[in-house]
């Protein structure tokens, strides 16, 4: 039987805050649950809960001052070897990074021309059709820009399912449609006012939006909005 099948009650004190980020999310877990989780184990007197609790409360419960200790610092606690040292300065130095890039403002989508200045260098000139969506928060800035399918000339396969359970991973609120037309032509075809409709009425069911579908070539756009297709 795997070990995902008994209640928490019975999993180890060491295993139990994977469980707990399983049943409740990242959110739930405490500082020292969510490093419990990258060292995995704890020591012959402590689980791996109370041997984080114990490193936390060495740095006062700072996260910034624990992301600075060397190897050598980390490892003067039982239980802690180099292996989870390194995981531990490798994870806190990934969020550092995630804090440097997150300053970073996003782009805001606020025309159907914005959409292809920043699509056009990405699918413009592709000789294939490629189906992507954009992702937006609720002030339509830029979460993520994702390729849902690539197909020959004549086509691509899309799969609703795909599309919102990426919006839903992201959080975001608002998507856009964008294909390119490696022909040339801005004309949309009968199967992308089908799927622009399929998805729209997706979408609100589950209450993200889908504002337009912008159809890519190498010097121009369509948009459905624009257009009154929408």
């Amino acid at each position: 039987m795997e070990q995902n099948n008994f209640p928490i009650t019975n999993w180890s004190e060491d295993d139990r805050p994977r469980e707990k980020l399983m049943l409740k999310g990242k959110s739930a877990l405490s500082d020292a649950e969510l490093i419990a989780i990258l060292i995995g184990s704890g020591n012959r007197n402590e689980s791996a809960v109370d041997l984080s609790k114990r490193i936390l409360s060495g740095v006062n419960n700072n996260l910034n001052a624990l992301g600075k200790l060397s190897m050598a610092s980390l490892t003067e606690y039982k239980g802690i070897g180099e292996a989870k040292a390194i995981s531990i300065i490798a994870a806190l130095e990934l969020g550092r990074r995630r804090r440097t890039e997150e300053a970073v403002e996003l782009v805001k989508i606020t025309s159907s021309k914005a959409i292809f200045e920043l699509m056009q260098p990405i699918v413009g000139e592709l000789p294939h059709e490629e189906f992507w969506i954009i992702y937006l928060n609720n002030s339509n800035k830029v979460l993520s820009k994702s390729q849902l399918s690539k197909g020959g000339i004549t086509g691509t396969l899309v799969d609703v399912r795909i599309v919102f359970k990426k919006a839903l991973e992201l959080g975001a609120t608002a998507l856009i449609l964008c294909h390119n037309h490696p022909s040339g032509t801005l004309v949309p075809s009968e199967a992308d006012k089908h799927i622009t409709k399929k998805l729209k009425l997706a979408g609100e069911s589950l209450e993200v939006k889908v504002l337009d579908h912008v159809i890519v070539t190498e010097n121009s756009y369509f948009s459905f909005v624009d257009s009154g297709i929408f």
